[in-house]
């Protein structure tokens, strides 16, 4: 009798820890990436990037986003040595689960696109993909929510996820590649 209750109870158990939704979703691999930011032909090229302190501090206050690295890796798309842009992937957790998204500049620093590779909480607390084209051309300071960018209702923390990358990608831009590109 004692058995048939243990047997009963794993049984419910099995069952309900099989029912539990996954909502991990990936979009794309990293190379499917880099032909969405740059095109088919494009030469990718890796471009390390290890801010002293100082720059640290600067990025930071520019992103109003903390560094989480010593290391910023941009990928640098090229055809026929010309420069099309940059793009970083930048994973951060929104609630509880990551997201993982590709911020593509052009190569004057200004913000193309932002594309979603990975959202591994639930679907609904994603923002729609006409959000993410609001961002497009718009200042560093403008990146913020209730400024010139509008809030989703039940993805907050995503879209203020995603503003935070997207700032912190064009202040690592400003402070570390635009400044070494001005002529002095």
């Amino acid at each position: 009798m004692f058995l048939s209750y243990i047997a009963k109870f794993f049984v419910v158990l099995f069952i309900a820890l099989s029912t539990v939704t996954s909502y991990a979703t990936v979009f794309y691999s990293k190379n499917e990436a880099m032909v969405l930011a740059f095109g088919e032909n494009a030469k990718i090229e890796t471009l390390s990037l290890f801010p002293d302190e100082a720059q640290v501090r600067s990025i930071e206050a520019l992103a109003k986003a903390q560094l989480e690295s010593g290391l910023f890796t941009f990928y640098v798309g090229k055809q026929d040595e010309k420069i099309l842009g940059y793009a970083a992937i930048e994973s951060s957790t929104v609630r509880t689960k990551p997201e993982t998204l590709m911020i593509v500049l052009t190569a004057d620093g200004e913000l193309r696109n932002v594309y979603t590779l990975a959202f591994h909480e639930p679907p609904e607390y994603q923002p729609p993909e006409h959000w993410y084209q609001q961002l497009a051309k718009r200042k560093i300071e403008d990146l913020e929510l209730g400024r010139s960018i509008d809030g989703i209702s039940g993805a907050t923390l995503s879209t203020r996820s995603t503003l935070a990358a997207v700032r912190k990608v064009m202040a690592v831009y400003e402070i570390m590649l635009k400044k070494s590109k001005d002529p002095q």
